[in-house]
């Protein structure tokens, strides 16, 4: 009987300690999952951060975009009309210089009319001067190929400004640097290989505007000779 009233007296004892223990452990359970419910998705791939920053991440994948394709537009434009045929073709030089030599000025200018090109513009130009004498021919040549090597570089060249301002506490600038440095590599995308083809092209204008000044020395070196004399 002491046996059975010990753990009768005990049950209900040990009953209220587990609740006891329940209220305190309930709380506490409800807190932890709500905190772990509050802790916001951190944004992971290109994409969903770049679009967490909402409008503003929007529009400047847009500008990304339509950057690459107007980067790549503009790149196979230039390989297309940058070329040594179109700029100056072959023979022409040798053409007019032979027609100069004749005496048949007017043979001179139809070569350069019915070849258009950079070449055909610059001994154009030198032609129509030659009634001055040499001086006057080497001072419209030099006009002539300063105004066509800008031209063409007009057509290669770009700039990018950009320009930020207002302060913030190092939390609030925390998201803002990651968002940039992902958006950065997407610009770097687009950057390098204009860059890279900016380069190119630069480096074969300079080359054909050699070249052109080296014929047309070449083609009005008779006059030049005289003009020693």
């Amino acid at each position: 009987m002491r046996n059975r009233f010990q753990i009768g007296t005990a049950i209900p004892g040990l009953a209220a300690s587990m609740v006891a223990f329940g209220l305190i452990l309930t709380p506490a359970t409800i807190f932890a999952q709500t905190d772990t419910a509050a802790e916001p998705e951190t944004p992971s791939g290109f994409f969903s951060i770049v679009f967490s920053g909402g409008i503003v991440g929007a529009v400047m994948i847009l500008i990304l975009l339509l950057l690459s394709v107007t980067a790549a537009y503009l790149i196979f434009d230039h390989l297309m009309t940058i070329r040594r045929k179109d700029l100056m073709p072959e023979g022409l030089d040798e053409q007019v210089r032979q027609s100069l030599l004749s005496g048949d000025v007017k043979g001179a200018q139809d070569a350069c009319n019915a070849r258009p090109s950079f070449l055909g513009f610059v001994l154009m130009h030198g032609i129509s001067e030659l009634e001055f004498g040499w001086t006057s021919v080497e001072k419209s040549l030099e006009d002539a190929l300063a105004e066509q090597s800008a031209r063409l570089f007009r057509k290669i060249a770009f700039q990018s400004v950009a320009a930020t301002q207002g302060t913030a506490s190092a939390p609030q600038l925390a998201t803002g640097i990651y968002q940039a440095l992902v958006t950065t590599v997407g610009g770097l995308i687009v950057a390098i290989p204009s860059i890279g083809a900016f380069a190119i092209f630069r480096n074969r204008i300079d080359q054909f505007v050699a070249e052109a000044a080296y014929m047309a020395q070449h083609v009005f070196a008779p006059l030049r000779r005289k003009a020693k004399k």
